[in-house]
């Protein structure tokens, strides 16, 4: 089980780890060890997800969701198997955690008296600027 949150734990049956070879550099290691990992979680048939969290988890995965509702995490930052698998699993902890908080209802507010009074006071000023600005008709006579 991988404790993400005091009410949300994920079985590792849930999540599949594929190993692929990682493109960059590396000489010919690169091409010849699968060190990148690339994550693969179901989120839309997770037991483990409460609804809105759920709903939350593929609002904030983005691109990272695929039609089917499962969620892709690919991770190759490092040169070994064992750290990129590490960093798959704290992204993918890390994205449930921030899905897992609520986020805080926005209060409506009007704008302040001096706010107005400010706003409208720059505004003058800004069309005197303008009117001072323009050329002044000579009179030729």
């Amino acid at each position: 089980m991988i404790r993400v949150t005091d009410t949300i734990a994920i079985d590792e049956s849930e999540i599949t780890l594929e190993f692929i070879r990682s493109s960059g550099p590396g000489g010919q290691n690169v091409n010849k060890v699968a060190t990148a990992v690339q994550l693969r979680f179901d989120v839309a048939g997770s037991e483990s997800l409460p609804d809105d969290v759920r709903e939350r988890v593929v609002r904030l995965a983005g691109k990272k969701m695929t039609d089917d509702g499962e969620l892709i995490i690919t991770a190759r930052r490092h040169r070994t198997q064992a750290a990129n698998r590490e960093d798959a699993i704290e992204r993918l902890v890390a994205l449930i955690k921030k899905a897992a908080a609520r986020p805080k209802p926005r209060k409506k507010t009007k704008p302040t008296q001096a706010s107005k009074e400010r706003r409208l006071h720059d505004k003058r000023h800004r069309g005197r600027v303008k009117r001072l600005r323009k050329e002044i008709p000579h009179d030729d006579d």
